[in-house]
């Protein structure tokens, strides 16, 4: 297989679009679920924030399955966030979820190499003495340095979930086959990041600085800004099922049919 050409980014983008315009209300509902149950562990102290990174990957597969519904005509519903607890690789979804918060404090603790780990302090929600943070270029530095350091992680993540799920790898061997799919497409994915980052953050960025100049109130710049966000996190869900796809093709089977 030749490597995708660096446009293919941007495709993905658009396919994701276009599986959020089939179904825009029923998405936008399924996001807002997942918010609120994020929001709901996120209350539990601690053990909260562990599960939050823990079911990451159990929640992706419910995105992927969205798509597919989406793909075969189905509709979608709510009940849908059930469906990653009934595969039968939710034990091995959850295992890869266990990665997630070791490789995150591997990447935060490594900043203290720049900062001292003030950057870590904050992270772990200690408020670092106004001494330690002398120089702000440094704490950015040592933030660059903690998502240079997750990059590999994050690369060895992105298809593990679904490559459980859909073609019963084992952990181990789902992370070794992202990880390289992610480094041969990365000409894909550089296009595909940098344009979520301006579609996604620059573009309502000026958008609220333009509503909040003409309309001198930060309430009517919320209220328009919130549902672009909720539209735009959506289609960002969306717009990771044709990545895997580009790379490793339609899924054989999908996952069990979401409860009733």
């Amino acid at each position: 297989m030749d490597k995708l050409p660096a446009k293919t980014g941007w495709v993905w983008i658009k396919e994701g679009f276009a599986l959020f315009r089939k179904q825009p209300a029923e998405i936008s509902t399924l996001f807002l679920g997942y918010s609120f149950l994020m929001a709901a562990l996120n209350i539990i102290p601690l053990l909260g924030q562990l599960l939050l990174l823990i079911l990451v990957p159990v929640f992706a597969i419910v995105f992927m399955q969205a798509c597919i519904n989406i793909e075969q005509g189905k509709r979608i519903y709510p009940n849908l966030l059930l469906v990653g607890f009934q595969s039968p690789a939710l034990k091995k979804l959850m295992l890869l979820g266990c990665l997630y918060p070791l490789a995150a404090i591997a990447a935060v603790g490594a900043s203290a190499l720049i900062d001292g780990g003030v950057f870590w302090m904050a992270m772990t929600g200690h408020t670092p003495e106004p001494k330690d943070v002398q120089d702000a270029n440094l704490a950015l530095l040592a933030m660059l340095f903690a998502a240079a350091v997750y990059t590999p992680a994050a690369m060895a993540f992105w298809y593990a979930a679904p490559l459980i799920a859909w073609q019963k790898m084992g952990v181990l061997k789902a992370i070794f086959y992202s990880f390289f799919a992610v480094l041969r497409e990365m000409r894909a994915f550089t296009v595909y990041g940098l344009a979520w980052v301006v579609i996604g953050f620059l573009l309502p960025a000026f958008f609220g600085a333009l509503i909040l100049l003409l309309a001198g109130n930060i309430s009517v710049a919320i209220m328009v800004l919130m549902p672009l966000t909720i539209v735009l996190s959506a289609v960002m869900y969306c717009s990771f099922y044709p990545t895997y796809t580009h790379v490793f093709g339609k899924p054989e089977a999908d996952l069990p049919d979401s409860p009733d």
